[in-house]
């Protein structure tokens, strides 16, 4: 009953992305897409643990599901900084509506 219940779980999990990847694609901001790429690696986070269930090896899974949540929030940290320093708010705006256009 487990396995059923964890694969409903993980094709929710993919099917709640979907949505995310046309932020990521769309924008509008450069911070639009950097907080969907960071939505994507805690559903993925979350999605590791639900196939550690599945394989009854939860406690390996939930390491690897820390170590890359830690990764994607530092990684989504480090490019927001970046971001932040190198380019102001409006001059980033401004260049993506010329670029739309």
């Amino acid at each position: 009953m487990i396995e059923y219940f964890a694969i409903v779980m993980g094709a929710a999990l993919l099917v709640l992305m979907i949505p995310v990847f046309y932020r990521i694609w769309v924008g509008p901001t450069s911070y639009d897409r950097i907080l969907g790429v960071n939505v994507i690696g805690t559903k993925t986070a979350v999605l590791l643990v639900v196939i550690g269930t599945l394989y009854d090896r939860v406690d390996m899974f939930v390491d690897f599901a820390i170590a890359y949540a830690l990764l994607s929030f530092v990684t989504a940290i480090v490019v927001s900084r970046y971001l932040n320093r190198t380019i102001s708010q409006k001059e980033m705006e401004t260049r993506e509506k010329k670029a739309g256009t």
